[in-house]
């Protein structure tokens, strides 16, 4: 089978999720962006106390936030969350995500159980690897910030 066919048939459960930072709506923006950096991430998804997604906030959201009123900072995040925001069940179609983020340009996917609670994040890197993990001879993946082997051209 093709990639395409693959992406069609496997579940997300076959990408490598990352670990969503989740927040209580009444969790600060400021407070929110803390542990965004904390955890080298550029979202986080405001939960109920089921752990079942509300919301979602992001460093883009952040930015324009700030550009306007930097008092905001201060402000609950459940104010500044975006309602409609991309998800997904564990068991959906890998193809599920590359939808999701072509629908409306966005880097993260919530990804949820069967009951809707948060079970981790995808997205850009989730599919970058999965794709990279169907062609190991062909792509060659390198993790950011990691200095090249080679440290001189090639050819004479």
């Amino acid at each position: 089978m093709g990639l395409y066919e693959n992406m069609v048939t496997e579940p997300i459960r076959q990408l490598a999720l990352r670990e969503a930072i989740t927040v209580p709506g009444e969790l600060s923006v400021r407070d929110a962006v803390l542990r965004m950096r904390e955890k080298k991430l550029g979202c986080v998804i405001v939960v109920d106390d089921q752990n079942k997604p509300q919301g979602m906030f992001t460093e883009a959201m952040l930015r324009h936030l700030l550009t306007e009123d930097r008092s905001v900072i201060d402000d609950s995040v459940q104010d500044h969350m975006a309602k409609q925001f991309p998800c997904a069940e564990i068991t959906d179609p890998v193809v599920t995500i590359l939808e999701a983020m072509q629908a409306e340009n966005h880097r993260f996917v919530c990804v949820v159980d069967d009951e809707g609670r948060v079970t981790g994040l995808t997205g850009q890197k989730g599919l970058m690897k999965y794709i990279a993990d169907h062609f190991p001879q062909v792509v060659l993946t390198q993790r950011a910030g990691v200095e090249s082997p080679r440290r001189q051209r090639e050819g004479a």
